[in-house]
């Protein structure tokens, strides 16, 4: 008489909610359409001569829509996780929603255009200042070219050594995700980080 072996319990599932963040026109809605496994949910609107001049960009994008409140989008990493994105919009009049798409984030991406740096500098000056999301910096490779050095670039930021900062082409699915796993480790190691500060006290 045979015995039946009885079903390996499931794994338990893990959820984790990453914000994609940045200036106008950096590549937000590119990266979460990259790598989401569900058709993503983008508020775009299509841009008039009237936003133009509220919203302005280089004279060189074929940019025709802009995010008017967040993109949304779910990637499955290992059977017992799964990351939700929130992409924030870039424009300075929807800041303030900011706060309510980092609520329970576990970590963000700042993802920078080097030709635009400063369309980003408030994404970086609100993660340092105004919010205590753990987050990292990520180069968004337009052309599949980087044009400066990242030790450059930490510097025009002025990121501090411990954030970390690296290149990222939006537009590629596997480049999207090792972005979202970096942020992820980070997250990790300042959790352990602050745990043992916790311990020694």
């Amino acid at each position: 008489m045979g015995f039946m072996s009885s079903p390996s319990p499931a794994p338990q599932l893990t959820s984790a909610k990453i914000v994609i963040a940045g200036g106008f026109g950096v590549g937000k809605t590119t990266l979460v359409s990259a790598v989401s496994e569900i058709p993503p949910v983008n508020t775009e609107a299509w841009m008039t001569q009237t936003s133009k001049t509220v919203d302005p960009l280089t004279e060189d994008t074929e940019k025709v829509t802009t995010t008017v409140a967040m993109d949304f989008g779910r990637i499955t990493l290992a059977d017992d996780l799964v990351l939700y994105l929130f992409g924030t919009p870039g424009q300075a009049r929807f800041w303030p929603m900011w706060d309510d798409l980092c609520r329970g984030a576990s970590g963000a991406v700042v993802l920078v255009d080097t030709n635009r740096l400063d369309a980003s500098f408030a994404a970086v000056n609100y993660f340092e200042n105004d919010s205590d999301v753990p987050f990292i910096v990520a180069v968004n490779l337009f052309d599949g070219e980087q044009t400066h050095d990242l030790s450059d670039v930490r510097e025009a930021l002025q990121l501090s050594p411990d954030i970390p900062l690296l290149s990222c082409d939006a537009r590629g699915r596997g480049a999207a995700i090792e972005t979202l796993t970096a942020s992820l480790s980070h997250t990790m190691r300042r959790t352990a980080d602050g745990h043992e500060a916790q311990a020694v006290r």
